[in-house]
């Protein structure tokens, strides 16, 4: 894992040295994502930089790396990510007559492209399984290619300018260059108080995100977005026991893939059946007792009070799981002290470019990983289970499924109204729109699904939850990678999700959903996939979201600040929010505002007061 970013420029010589320190400053942001190695390479209209973090091949694996031909250089790379699939494709190239230096995936990638990319680089792309996102340049057609994984694992930002690109992991790699604008208008607001993804609005006016499953070239003529890969109806024949097995053969396979490490490597473990069947898995092919890490909270096991979101706290199935299957396990328990301290939210911030107003869920996070960073490189996780194989009890509740937009937004996690402008101006309110804005995004997904073909395509409940998975894997999940992706990488530490393999998606996406709930329950498939990997009583747990504090200090803490932020006569955020409206809401006691969606409107206050400081942003509205 790393992080790249680079410049392409047609009218300018990016070797000067101005150009230079800019790509430097550009790499410099970068350092959390790669605190092992440093390095650049430039051309006369192209500018590469790369920080890497040491997985694979530690001594060899230097970026950015470069093919030479007769003394020239074919082809420059820069990349971040990994290929778990290399070491087949390193047989294939060889026996082509690929000559290799080192024993690093990142080789065999720049190879591919020399053999199979040249006249399409997306023939290459589709040869590779893993998370990826990188850069290739070719001096002889002077052209550059970004390139994405098939989910949006790993990120990657692009920004056009008058004569070329800037391209970084991270925003803040493309803010690093004086071309580009740190503005944000209505849009990028939108996508901020939205929670659905949209490559095309990455909210700083201009910047976009290379799209999963795309490459985008950038030549002369322009800069064009070409798609490699998209989920299908695969028109699904096996029955419930074949499928079963399918899906046990994938994990299995999936799993051994991706423990190969050169570095020291663990699980991340909640007691939830994701986590647990991972866990599971790494432990079959591993010697040895693999390590897990769980994230805790003081006296939330203790005091746990049910909701309509959480009916258990994590910690005692945790440890059963542990002792199950022989981890060598460590919880990591935060108190409110540690989740609102400012250097802790500035560095998540920071971390995520962005305010995205979920507080203790970011910092706890990037607490958690900061923890297993002392003793890990690299962390499995069990990201995306639930939208692969229907986890959320939102894909189980008639209202919501019926609901007229994203069931993200209906359901109970969130129940979110965007006709109701909460704590913001109501001018603001209006002028966004927010009703109209995520209907329109809703119409565009919708017209985006696949259809089903068969004896399914007749069923209109069939039909509605192929739509439903549908949003959650091209809307939702990518949120939640992004998320993970930035908590991980501040701190230096790759996280990777086999439950994002496109294989297993593409077959559990193509299954029918009668065969995702032939038990009558949540994630049948998986389920029944490990079953005989856990304990029963994990087996039989009913899905419990990351957790979030319900420590009453830690909502009288977020009071008081932003009590304190909306007393300064220049908090940037205070022409956004309806000061009245923000006092009512202080002034309540806490119990009226259990809701997580009602905490959250203090998190995005503060968060966003945050943001406005501190990355300089200016608002055109």
């Amino acid at each position: 894992m790393c992080g790249i970013c680079g410049w392409v420029d047609y009218e300018r010589d990016l070797e000067r040295p101005d150009e230079r320190r800019q790509l430097a400053d550009m790499t410099a942001t970068m350092a959390c994502r790669g605190p092992d190695q440093e390095g650049t390479w430039v051309d006369t209209h192209a500018a590469l930089g790369h920080r890497r973090l040491a997985v694979i091949d530690v001594p060899g694996g230097r970026q950015p790396m470069t093919v030479q031909e007769d003394g020239r250089t074919t082809a420059a790379l820069v990349y971040s990510g990994e290929t778990y699939n290399f070491r087949e494709l390193r047989e294939r190239l060889a026996a082509a007559g690929h000559r290799f230096e080192t024993s690093s995936d990142t080789e065999v990638v720049l190879h591919a492209h020399l053999e199979w990319g040249r006249r399409d680089p997306r023939d290459a792309v589709r040869e590779l399984n893993g998370m990826f996102a990188y850069a290739l340049w070719e001096p002889a057609a002077q052209e550059l290619v970004l390139v994405r994984d098939r989910l949006g694992i790993k990120p990657l930002y692009y920004y056009p300018t008058a004569h070329g690109v800037l391209f970084g992991s991270e925003p803040k790699a493309v803010l690093a260059n004086a071309l580009a604008e740190r503005v944000v208008d209505a849009d990028g607001l939108r996508r901020i108080l939205g929670w659905v993804a949209d490559p095309a609005n990455a909210v700083f006016r201009g910047l976009r995100e290379v799209p999963p499953g795309y490459v985008v070239r950038v030549n002369r003529d322009g800069v064009r977005e070409e798609r490699y890969w998209a989920l299908e109806d695969t028109g699904h024949t096996d029955d419930v026991p074949t499928t079963v097995r399918h899906v046990r053969e994938l994990l299995e396979d999936t799993a051994r893939r991706q423990l190969i490490a050169d570095v020291p490597l663990c699980t991340l473990l909640s007691g939830g059946l994701d986590s647990s069947a991972l866990t599971a898995l790494a432990a079959r092919h591993t010697q040895g007792a693999v390590r897990s890490f769980a994230v805790d909270f003081t006296g939330y096991t203790e005091n746990f009070t049910a909701d309509d979101v959480r009916g258990t706290p994590d910690a005692p199935y945790v440890q059963e799981v542990a002792r199950f299957v022989g981890t060598d396990h460590t919880d990591i328990t935060l108190s409110t002290e540690q989740l609102m301290d400012a250097g802790v939210r500035a560095a998540t911030l920071h971390a995520r470019d962005l305010p995205s107003g979920i507080g203790d869920m970011d910092t706890s996070l990037y607490l958690l990983f900061k923890a297993v960073r002392q003793r890990s490189t690299v962390a499995l996780s069990g990201e995306s289970a639930d939208e692969v194989f229907g986890g959320y009890r939102d894909f189980h509740d008639a209202d919501t499924v019926a609901a007229n937009t994203f069931p993200w937004l209906a359901g109970r996690m969130m129940n979110h109204d965007a006709s109701d402008p909460g704590l913001f101006d109501p001018a603001l309110a209006k002028q966004l729109d927010m009703v109209g804005y995520l209907d329109d995004k809703y119409r565009t997904a919708l017209a985006e699904v696949p259809q089903l073909t068969g004896p399914a395509a007749a069923d209109p409940h069939e039909r509605r939850m192929r739509e439903i998975c549908f949003l959650y894997l091209t809307r939702f999940l990518p949120n939640l990678l992004d998320r993970k992706d930035r908590m991980s990488m501040a701190v230096g530490l790759e996280v990777r999700v086999p439950f994002c393999d496109h294989r297993l998606v593409e077959y559990v996406f193509g299954t029918p959903w009668a065969h995702k709930t032939f038990d009558g329950r949540e994630k049948s498939l998986l389920r029944a996939a490990t079953a005989d990997l856990l304990p029963e009583s994990v087996v039989k747990r009913v899905k419990s979201p990351y957790p979030s504090t319900q420590d009453a200090g830690y909502e009288q803490v977020l009071r008081s600040r932003v009590s304190a932020v909306l007393a300064r006569d220049d908090a940037p955020v205070a022409p956004l929010v309806n000061a009245e409206a923000v006092r009512e809401r202080l002034a309540s006691p806490a119990e009226a505002h259990s809701s997580m969606g009602s905490r959250m409107q203090l998190e995005q206050v503060l968060s966003l007061d945050a943001w406005l400081t501190d990355y300089e942003v200016t608002l055109d509205l």
